[in-house]
């Protein structure tokens, strides 16, 4: 009996095979002779799933995207009440936007490959400023509930610090790929959770 094929599953496993060449050799690598060579499908497969180049590069990185967020998000939905009630747990949890271990580096990996081609590409930049901005909503809801917790001030300027800390994370994020030598896990965790604590120092305005 023949496999039944599941067209969404098998764009993921494509998604899945672009993000992982472009890791390796950037967005340039994502050609459809090397993704067949990645999944063992044939050039007129992947054809039949998306219709051009942008198309499954926009694809994959999207699913990248919301699956970075999604386990920021789960870690929030899972909090005890209270859970936010410290500027170290509160470290702890964006530190899920770090490159920390092996599958938070393969996921972060391919975003600095990504954001370069977004420059030129106005479709990928659509994807790249949308993603940011998911990011920075994120990041903004995590400081919110840190201030109802009384982890951090009242006053604090939520818009200037969620961009903020967006940026540390950015950063971070682009120095332990491109030099994970130095960067080791626990210094990114380490500047992050001082830049956290000195939020308790700021006042709004």
């Amino acid at each position: 009996m023949p496999k039944t094929v599941i067209p969404g599953e098998r764009r993921r496993v494509v998604g899945e095979a672009v993000v992982r060449i472009m890791t390796r050799t950037g967005v340039e690598g994502a050609s459809l002779r090397n993704l067949a060579d990645e999944t063992g499908l044939s050039i007129g497969s992947i054809r039949h799933y998306f219709e051009s180049h942008d198309e499954l590069v926009v694809f994959a990185m999207r699913e990248l995207g919301r699956r970075i967020r999604q386990r920021v998000a789960t870690r929030v939905a899972r909090l005890p009440a209270g859970g936010l009630g410290s500027t170290d747990a509160v470290a702890e949890l964006l530190a899920e936007l770090l490159p920390l271990d092996r599958a938070r580096s393969d996921d972060l990996a391919a975003w600095p490959a990504f954001t370069v081609a977004a420059r030129a590409q106005p479709a990928l930049r659509e994807v790249a400023e949308e993603h940011r901005e998911h990011l920075r909503c994120l990041v903004t809801g995590i400081l919110e509930q840190a201030v109802q917790h009384g982890a951090l001030p009242a006053g604090l300027n939520l818009g200037i610090e969620s961009f903020r800390l967006s940026a540390l994370l950015d950063g971070l994020t682009m120095q332990a790929v491109l030099h994970p030598q130095p960067m080791t896990p626990d210094l990114l965790v380490e500047v992050l959770r001082r830049n956290v604590h000195s939020l308790t120092t700021q006042t709004g305005s």
